[in-house]
């Protein structure tokens, strides 16, 4: 074991000072990051295959091999809504893909259950994503197939290359269930398992990862004594201001409403999927159910929520409104909730 963290080490050390990455044609002199903060994560550069040309199904077909509990990213845009399902995602990472006109990258992090989609136009230019082969505090490295700049997934931010400073912009998005996917958008379109690669889509590389007890995979990042590093977070920024919600909280209660510089906030935590990394079939995994995070207030009307075996209500019209916050009964029907960007990760990432 000592020979192996010697040999990583040195690997480490040598790569920033070498002029270039070895398989990569990224300009290193322009970097935001010490070179020796990435770590190989086990296959290389483009070990796990990125999806760049990604076919949709209808969710009567998907109904065939996806189980209504399974976990989905969902994005909506200009009434088109796509599910991404983890169990695609999960052996690929990145999904070039494109909504209406608009150019997106949909990723997903295992190691930090970081389900995070950005608009992949940066000064201009259309890029295209790959998987790098490293990570760096945990969390997966992307890389540019124009510059081959190394880009953090968790912040959407370019730390080595041409790129270096520039940060994705980002798109709301939510992990909730199938089930939840097709009885908000049953129009909704569905990532085919049809990848151009074969993969055992629907069981769990991971198995036992999403554990409270674990010890997150190569994190040489500080403890936070507040929440042990595994446990599931809702994390919220507005402004300059970070939050996050633990789940141990959130299954419990349902329902948290907060101020956020100044800005009213409402957290839903209800039913929904289950978790992508526990069994080794992911319809098998554990309940953790879904989430969302929401203005409370429609017009000049502010509503406080609580949640009901039916979804949530708000206290003063009785309607009742899903996890995607829109209301599907009582005097609101209809209405949709403003969304903020939000993320269900381990507390550590």
């Amino acid at each position: 074991m000592k020979k192996i963290v010697l040999f990583i080490t040195v690997f480490l050390l040598t790569l920033d000072c070498q002029a270039s990455i070895p398989g990569f044609k990224t300009d290193t002199t322009k970097k935001s990051i010490h070179l020796t903060e990435l770590t190989k994560g086990g296959p290389g550069k483009d070990g796990i295959p990125s999806i760049d040309n990604p076919k949709f199904i209808s969710i009567d077909e998907a109904i065939k091999w996806l189980k209504d509990q399974e976990p989905v990213i969902t994005v909506e845009f200009d009434q088109v809504a796509k599910a991404y399902p983890l169990q695609i995602l999960i052996w690929h990472e990145i999904v070039n893909d494109k909504i209406k006109s608009k150019p997106i990258v949909v990723t997903f992090c295992p190691l930090c259950y970081s389900a995070i989609v950005f608009e992949r136009r940066v000064a201009g230019d259309i890029l295209e994503f790959g998987v790098s082969g490293f990570l760096r505090h945990s969390d997966l490295v992307m890389y540019d197939r124009k510059t081959e700049s190394l880009w953090q997934q968790f912040t959407g931010e370019a730390l080595v290359g041409d790129y270096t400073g520039k940060t994705l912009k980002r798109w709301p998005a939510q992990i909730i269930s199938f089930r939840q996917f097709r009885d908000r958008w049953p129009d909704g379109m569905v990532l085919s398992q049809k990848t151009g690669f074969v993969k055992p889509y629907g069981r769990n590389p991971y198995a036992g990862y999403d554990d409270i007890n674990k010890t997150p995979f190569l994190f040489k990042g500080p403890e936070n004594g507040r929440l042990p590093p595994m446990e599931k977070v809702i994390a919220v920024t507005i402004g300059e201001t970070n939050k996050a919600y633990p789940y141990s909280i959130n299954q419990k209660t349902g329902v948290i409403h907060d101020i956020i510089e100044d800005v009213n906030v409402v957290i839903f935590h209800g039913k929904g999927a289950v978790s992508a990394l526990d069994q080794k079939r992911i319809a098998d995994s554990t309940h953790i159910g879904s989430t969302g995070v929401f203005s409370p207030i429609i017009g000049n009307k502010s509503l406080e929520f609580e949640r009901t075996e039916k979804g949530f209500q708000d206290i003063q019209t009785k309607s009742t409104w899903d996890i995607t916050g829109k209301a599907i009964d009582g005097l609101m029907k209809g209405k949709q909730l403003e969304q903020f960007i939000h993320g269900d990760y381990f507390a550590f990432a």
